[in-house]
């Protein structure tokens, strides 16, 4: 069994079109490779650190594969009520290095486990992710801690995305089908995340004490990022976002990093009055809305601290991918209103799309309507023509 295998990578980008491509919901926490063997369970991070104190829920998958051996590749996660993952959450079990069972049974962590990278002996890298998602399935990895997420083929990444969406998960990672394992490769022809919240990596700079309830603690954290030639340039500050747990373990981690003068040049003077500086070696992660013309976050909100990332990795993010507006072609909806399908055009493709209450997915195709419907107990032949205004009206032909 190899020693390490840098987990592969996946770049931001739009949702690729054809067929060729598997869809998986991204989950909001921190990737682990888990190397099991005979029972014994070794959990590296994604900057290959040993985790496997920090969570030793993941000591179940030693009893879930007996005596097989396998390296797995998998996310993370602490969840809020509905399943819903919860960074702000997790960050409370990041730093703790062997959590106290108080601590475990407050903030429980589940390993979603969505690649197999080695076998009883056997290395799958250049497997393609089909075969390699195949075998993974053939595990049953299945208990209170441990699960296999599902990924789904052969329909549109933005019904996907959708559904991520309404269950309030991060995004989507769009692999290639056909696709083989590259160890520590970032690419989007194999692998492209599109996420539904815009986040930022971030360099913390340093700090401004706090006022009110705050005063004593860290009022906002200064941030930076790095350009495209890897010069650190300000990037703002965030004062929004923390648990009194973070506060308490920023202000010992900052202590200890202290320096001087900024770390980067061009700091405003309203930034840097009254300001105390840091080495900029610890990376943190934003939420946030937009970047101003100036190089600034707009309404960012601290996620918390990333020990499993580097200094070098927090660059600036390119600008999501606008979308092209769609035509509505036609609609059809059920006689009391409550389901609605309409046929849409977008950049010269039909698709349609269905909507009911407050929900909408979009990007299916004609069988996923029909299947949805089913689910819900609707008849697709049931549904007539209304295009918005007046009565409906039977519908003639097939859709």
């Amino acid at each position: 069994m190899p020693e390490v295998i840098p987990p592969m990578l996946a770049a931001a980008g739009p949702l690729p079109p054809g067929d060729g491509w598997a869809f998986e919901f991204k989950y909001d926490g921190v990737r682990a490779v888990s190397y099991v063997d005979g029972g014994r369970v070794r959990v590296l991070s994604r900057n290959s650190n040993d985790v496997t104190a920090t969570y030793p829920e993941l000591g179940v998958l030693g009893d879930l594969l007996g005596d097989r051996a396998a390296i797995l590749d998998g996310e993370i996660v602490a969840l809020d009520p509905g399943d819903r993952p919860s960074f702000a959450k997790l960050a409370a079990r990041m730093h703790v290095a062997r959590p106290t069972s108080a601590l475990l049974h407050t903030v429980p962590v589940v390993y979603y486990v969505f690649d197999l990278l080695w076998l009883d002996g056997t290395a799958l890298l250049d497997e393609p992710y089909d075969r390699r998602r195949h075998l993974l399935a053939g595990l049953g990895l299945d208990a209170p801690t441990v699960r296999t997420p599902p990924y789904f083929t052969g329909v549109d990444g933005a019904a996907i995305l959708r559904a991520a969406e309404l269950g309030g998960l991060e995004g989507v990672v769009a692999k290639r089908r056909n696709g083989p394992y590259r160890p520590g490769r970032r690419s989007a022809d194999s692998w492209t995340k599109v996420p539904l919240i815009r986040t930022q990596e971030v360099l913390v700079l340093g700090w401004k004490a706090g006022e009110g309830r705050r005063a004593g603690t860290i009022g906002s954290l200064l941030l930076g990022v790095l350009d495209e030639a890897g010069t650190p340039r300000f990037a703002g500050h965030v004062g929004t976002g923390f648990t009194d747990v973070m506060l308490h373990q920023l202000t010992d981690q900052l202590a200890a990093i202290a320096r001087g003068t900024p770390p980067v040049s061009g700091v405003p003077r309203e930034f840097a009055r009254h300001a105390h500086w840091v080495e900029p070696v610890l990376v943190g992660e934003v939420a946030f809305r937009n970047w101003t013309p100036d190089g600034r976050m707009r309404h960012p909100s601290w996620r918390g601290l990333r020990p499993d990332r580097t200094p070098a990795e927090a660059r600036r993010q390119p600008a999501p991918t606008v979308p092209a507006p769609a035509t509505v072609e036609g609609a059809l909806a059920t006689a009391d209103g409550k389901w609605r399908v309409e046929v849409i055009q977008r950049d010269g493709l039909r698709s349609y799309r269905l909507l009911h209450a407050d929900n909408v997915i979009d990007g299916l195709d004609l069988a996923a309507v029909e299947q949805l419907l089913g689910r819900a107990g609707v008849d697709l032949g049931d549904l007539v023509e209304n295009n918005g205004g007046g009565d409906p009206t039977p519908r003639i032909g097939a859709a």
